[in-house]
């Protein structure tokens, strides 16, 4: 079947904060929260596998992976993104360019096989040979699905209601303080050096 802020230097820089926010004793208010989330955001992309940077799983392990959710029940490819987002606990989606392709060669090799529903959506179960095939390689799928859930249990501690709570107070304390007119540069280094005080004292946790 086909399918059609990590820094501790302390360098004076005069038009660009110690963050890389962008900046200046000009700078336009609501500007500062903008960038630091931004910041914020491309870091945590870039050490959990977000934002395209890395592949969470490659294709082997995508392809158990859906099989092994097939064989709990059987699912079409959207049921399948939804679920191993909800098991990642939002950490981690596989796109329909993915799953979709994924499926196919499940079928392709006799792993799954379509099953007749009223509605449009193509549902798959899994096939005998599927089953076989999972058993045979039983160790790697439980270590696949401990992985799924390792990220489930990170994503629940890096992104808890207290986190974003002052997430959100740093980003309006920085929209506020640094959008007035008389920032200077000694302003700038002085709050560089307090959330460097504050990341530093995270590490040590």
């Amino acid at each position: 079947m086909r399918f059609g802020f990590h820094h501790h230097g302390r360098g004076r820089q005069a038009e660009r904060g110690e963050h890389g926010m962008e900046c200046g004793p000009g700078g336009r208010r609501g500007g500062w929260g903008r960038h630091f989330f931004e910041h914020m955001a491309d870091h945590h992309a870039h050490h959990h596998g977000r934002g395209g940077r890395r592949r969470m799983f490659d294709g082997s392990e995508l392809r158990l992976i859906l099989l092994k959710l097939i064989e709990e029940q059987p699912r079409h490819g959207y049921d399948l993104i939804r679920e191993i987002e909800e098991r990642s606990g939002g950490a981690y989606a596989p796109s329909p360019g993915v799953v979709y392709p994924t499926l196919t060669m499940l079928d392709d090799m006799g792993l799954v096989e379509e099953q007749k529903t009223e509605g449009a959506k193509k549902q798959f179960a899994i096939t005998t040979a599927g089953q076989a095939h999972l058993t045979e390689r039983e160790e790697e799928v439980e270590a696949l699905f401990a992985r799924l859930a390792e990220l489930g249990s990170r994503s629940a501690r890096t992104s808890g209601g207290p986190i974003r709570r002052a997430m959100s107070n740093l980003g309006a304390a920085l929209q506020d303080r640094l959008g007035r007119g008389d920032v200077d540069a000694d302003i700038l280094h002085e709050v560089a050096a307090i959330i460097d005080e504050a990341v530093q004292k995270i590490e040590r946790l």
